[in-house]
């Protein structure tokens, strides 16, 4: 079977309603700024507490860094009232994150765009540019370029996306270099499956070797930066990896009764379950290749927002990650790919469960979860986005004064 039906449950009958949406997020926005604690960040959720930790790690991802982002994004985009200043308190956050970042093994971790320097510093370099974080972001991304990770949340794929975000911010000629350096380095690592006829790269990642072909440490999560610099790279370069990145796709799509999905790694163990999240499976997939030039892989992308709607929400919860905001993203991303009406309503069918999820799990823990990529500043965003009727996936569409596709409509800008 394609997902797990126990993991989804029934879409609420709410009608769209944009007037919630709004006081939804100023009160998530103003929930969150009145929770801050310059000791410690924001408090921890059980949901995001790893072996009965109370002393979280504060990266882009799941932390304090993402959450002063996310309330920034929020103000630029006139999605919000609340003016915040949090710059002060970044670098003792930094700090505490690389203290968290000493019990992996592997210094190769520092460096990393989500869990990491990288994500602080270009946070710095958004809200309070300077030349020596900019000289930072630099010894950043040149020394993850081997890193043997290769996906986006540790690896050079998710530094080449820094790079790629500098870029479209200035033009500056070191970050196109750093893009196309680490594009280059990827190519070279790419290993060729003779059961499956495609590209993959085996992810040397928390002790193991894994085939990921997913929207986080996998296959397709190195795509979307490509995808979206692909301007900077020679005509024969974009050629090869566009049809590197169609084929492995095809070829490792899990096709039943006109729905599509794909399997968490390319070597997967046999009736190993498909997942139908951001993280895992058919949403990542549209959201990450949305941008794609040509119809080359129309059908799947369709397919695949097809069986996403057919599931419906997820039963962990609202957030973008694993929950109900992220897979919503699909409908946004298909939405602004086809032109079709009905994506935006289902996006926005999402939107309205994901707010009653939010809601209810509020009551269940007495606080709000204050996290990115999975908690409720997160979910603003993509509140706002279903509002304007339009998708930049935070972080990774969007990250400075701009998204990467900032011709599209309903861009923000400060």
């Amino acid at each position: 079977m394609l997902y797990d039906p126990a993991r989804h449950e029934p879409l609420s009958n709410l009608a769209w309603d944009e007037t919630r949406a709004r006081e939804t997020i100023e009160r998530i926005v103003h929930d969150t700024h009145a929770r801050f604690s310059a000791d410690h960040g924001w408090p921890l959720h059980p949901r995001d507490a790893e072996a009965g930790d109370q002393s979280p790690a504060t990266p882009l991802y799941h932390g304090a860094c993402g959450v002063i982002w996310a309330l920034d994004y929020l103000r630029r985009c006139g999605a919000c009232s609340l003016h915040g200043d949090y710059t002060p308190h970044i670098a003792a956050l930094r700090e505490r994150n690389m203290r968290w970042l000493t019990s992996f093994e592997s210094d190769a971790m520092a460096p990393s765009y989500l869990m990491g320097e990288t994500g602080f510093a270009l946070l710095e370099h958004a809200l309070r540019p300077s030349p020596a974080v900019a000289e930072r972001l630099a010894q950043l991304i040149d020394s993850n370029l081997d890193n043997p990770t290769r996906e986006l949340m540790w690896g050079a794929p998710g530094t080449m996306l820094a790079a790629l975000f500098l870029h479209r911010e200035n033009a500056e000629p070191r970050w196109a270099t750093l893009f196309r350096r680490t594009a280059r380095q990827l190519r070279s690592q790419l290993e060729w499956s003779e059961r499956y006829e495609c590209h993959y790269w085996t992810q040397d990642m928390y002790g193991t070797r894994s085939s990921y072909l997913d929207a986080v440490h996998g296959f397709v999560a190195t795509a979307l930066p490509l995808i979206a610099g692909r301007d900077l790279l020679d005509d024969d370069e974009w050629l090869a990896w566009e049809a590197t990145i169609a084929r492995t796709v095809r070829a490792s799509a899990t096709f039943e009764e006109g729905r599509v999905n794909w399997r968490v790694w390319l070597y997967a163990e046999p009736r190993m379950p498909m997942l139908m999240q951001f993280c895992h499976g058919a949403p990542g997939f549209v959201i990450c290749l949305a941008g794609m030039p040509g119809n080359a892989l129309d059908d799947l992308l369709i397919a695949a927002g097809e069986t996403t709607w057919e599931a419906g929400p997820l039963r962990k919860g609202s957030n973008l990650c694993h929950g109900t905001a992220g897979n919503g993203y699909a409908f946004l991303k298909l939405h602004g790919r086809t032109g079709e009406a009905r994506w935006l309503e289902r996006a926005r069918a999402f939107a309205m469960h994901a707010i009653a999820q939010m809601e209810q799990e509020e009551r269940r823990v007495g606080r709000q979860r204050y996290s990115l990529w999975t908690g409720d500043p997160g979910l603003a965003i993509y509140l706002w986005d279903c509002i304007r009727g339009s998708a930049a996936f935070p972080t990774l569409d969007v990250f400075l004064h701009d998204s990467l596709n900032a011709r599209s409509k309903g861009a923000c800008a400060r």
